[in-house]
């Protein structure tokens, strides 16, 4: 859970102010400090609190530890059966899931929130311990109330500015910037204990006040003795994953449709079922999978990925996931739905698998025999010829150093994507890219939980990841303006239109994946030439266009969207599949002919599609 990060710094933000340039600003500052509690504000050493927790119909309890002169702290939080920590000892930012796993934070969005954590935590608004710059920016008015506004940007850090009420000269409110949308947290309940006057309840709002985050100090004390110790990253658990009937490794064939890569698995000792398999995914189950297996949901938490909707979500606990041999023992499952995914699929949707398996095991995916395979990373020596490439992780993304014609950015790896490349909108827009490679056509170029992501489309020259590259790839520059491709701190998400043409090995214990090139490396990386997004209609008897392409073949064959396609050459819908369709449409030939049989508002109507290349 990303809230328990921030626990110290809400008390913080709402025991002070930040230093500001100039003589305003140093009279807020002044203010604000004496409004906190003055000098015993400055005799603070060492913060422990205890927190009530609130979010999504979920309530739980948090806890906060930290070294006031050193920036060290301690998170950890209990939110229904969801356990989790965040950590910093002065050179690594870790965090800790509900089953113990352990990893370093340390792409540099992390790397950013620990150094404002630090600076926040050391009071340095006042005692220079960190540096930084701060400004006041001027005077903003909500309703009756005036504010003072401060911009504070750490030392290896980002901005983050601090709503200082102009008459109580209180610290209320707290604005940054994350990756992909703005963190409003507000402050109020202000108490005074031990001289100071910290609030007793923060809101922390990213966009819809439906899953907003409350907390509310139950306890706090100042200047206890705290064991140094406590920051470190905690030790591995014990292992809740292995092999049945002594094994060292098991590999099970998948299924790649749409690009995307399908492995049976078994829930509960039922199955097997056809989940998805994901790089950076949580482990999701739909509602009606959940009840099916009989798991109970608490909560209605955020969920988002690539489109710009939101979903409720729920929390729910499995007692063994097991994938041929391999299996793993207790595992929190999202309850989300999928059913908008299974029409763009085009095959039932029951749920993906993906972090939470390659962060145990070391994981060989073979696009060449579309295999997996499982190792045991207490054995595991690499041996092969493939090129390795170290990453860091973003979130529960794999993220690597690497280039797209030249220019240098952190592209995250993501086997869950169809695309080849998708270039996000900060990094494109940064680096005037429309302009660099003015892009001829745009649509729908994908479809996640958040629903369709539109996109321009192009082809670059060349992709570097590491020292790995990759010629011509098709690319998409993002048009989306919410959601994951907005992120400001990432370049670009490598997705399976690339990462299949090399056998992977996945080793994120030690934060690397080996890329050996395989048989798929000399085929062109091609486009859909149909020019239209095709999904199966909500009656599951036609594929629907959803998506037509300006000035493509879709277009120019007086396709709609909503038509409903019947038949394909003569043969019925009910006898093809839409990723096999997908794939012809990407694959054959330019100028082959397809006919196709209509439903438009009710009515009989035909076309003549005529692929060709859009890039």
């Amino acid at each position: 859970m990303r809230a328990s990060r921030c626990l110290l710094a809400f008390l913080i933000l709402a025991l002070c102010a930040a230093p500001v340039s100039a003589d305003r600003a140093q009279q807020v500052l002044s203010h604000a400090k004496q409004a906190a509690g003055g000098a015993a504000v400055d005799a603070i050493h060492t913060t422990q609190a205890n927190l009530s927790l609130s979010t999504g119909g979920l309530t739980g309890t948090a806890s906060s530890i930290e070294d006031n002169l050193t920036g060290h702290y301690l998170d950890r939080f209990e939110l229904g059966p969801v356990t989790g920590a965040n950590g910093f000892d002065g050179k690594t930012a870790w965090s800790q899931d509900a089953s113990g796993q352990v990893r370093v934070d340390d792409a540099e969005e992390a790397r950013q929130v620990a150094a404002n954590e630090a600076y926040r935590r050391t009071y340095s608004f006042w005692t220079g311990r960190r540096p930084g710059k701060v400004e006041y920016t001027g005077a903003m008015q909500d309703g009756e109330t005036k504010f003072d506004v401060l911009r504070v940007t750490p030392e290896g850090g980002r901005p983050f500015d601090l709503w200082v009420d102009s008459t109580s000269h209180l610290v209320t409110r707290a604005v940054e910037k994350t990756g992909t949308r703005t963190s409003t947290t507000y402050y109020s309940d202000f108490r005074e204990v031990q001289g100071v006057r910290p609030a007793h309840q923060m809101r922390l709002n990213l966009g819809d006040p439906k899953y907003d985050t409350v907390l509310t100090i139950t306890s706090i004390a100042f200047n206890n003795a705290i064991d140094a110790a406590q920051f470190a990253m905690p030790a591995p658990p014990p292992p809740d994953f292995g092999f049945a009937r002594g094994a060292s490794s098991v590999t099970v064939p998948f299924e790649l449709i749409n690009n995307h890569m399908y492995v049976d698995v078994k829930l509960n000792g039922r199955g097997p079922y056809r989940l998805l398999c994901d790089t950076g995914g949580a482990n999701i189950v739909t509602p009606e999978f959940a009840a099916e297996l009989g798991l109970k949901a608490e909560g209605q938490l955020e969920g988002s990925g690539v489109g710009e909707k939101s979903e409720d979500i729920g929390l729910s606990k499995l007692d063994k996931l097991e994938i041929g041999d391999a299996f793993l023992d207790n595992q929190v499952f999202y309850v989300f739905p999928l059913g908008a995914f299974s029409r763009v699929e085009g095959i039932p949707a029951y749920g993906l698998i993906g972090y939470e398996v390659f962060k145990r095991f070391v994981v060989r995916i073979d696009y060449d025999a579309n295999r997996l395979t499982l190792l045991d990373p207490a054995s595991f020596t690499y041996t092969g010829n493939g090129v390795r490439v170290p990453f860091k992780f973003n979130d529960h993304i794999p993220q690597v150093e690497g280039e797209i014609d030249g220019i240098a950015g952190k592209f995250d790896i993501d086997t869950g994507s169809r695309s080849s490349i998708d270039l996000m909108g900060p990094f494109v827009e940064k680096h005037g890219l429309k302009a660099k490679y003015q892009p001829k056509f745009e649509g729908v170029t994908g479809w996640g939980v958040g629903g369709p992501s539109r996109s321009a489309i192009t082809r670059a020259g060349v992709l570097k990841l590491g020292e790995v590259v990759i010629e011509r790839p098709v690319t998409e520059l993002t048009l989306q303006t919410k959601g994951a491709f907005t992120d400001q701190y990432v370049a670009g998400n490598v997705g399976a239109g690339v990462l299949k043409r090399f056998n992977l090995v996945f080793d994120y214990n030690g934060q690397a994946i080996y890329f050996e090139r395989n048989a798929n490396d000399a085929l062109p990386d091609v486009f859909d030439r149909s020019g239209m997004w095709l999904n199966v209609d909500e009656d599951d008897r036609y594929f629907e266009v959803v998506d037509v392409t300006a000035g493509g073949p879709a277009e120019r064959a007086g396709l709609k969207v909503g038509d409903r396609i019947r038949t394909v050459d003569g043969v019925t819908v009910d006898k093809l599949t839409l990723y096999e369709l997908r794939s012809r449409f990407r694959t054959a030939t330019p100028g082959t002919r397809i006919k196709l049989e209509l439903e438009r508002a009710g009515k009989p109507s035909r076309a003549r599609l005529v692929l060709r290349d859009l890039v």
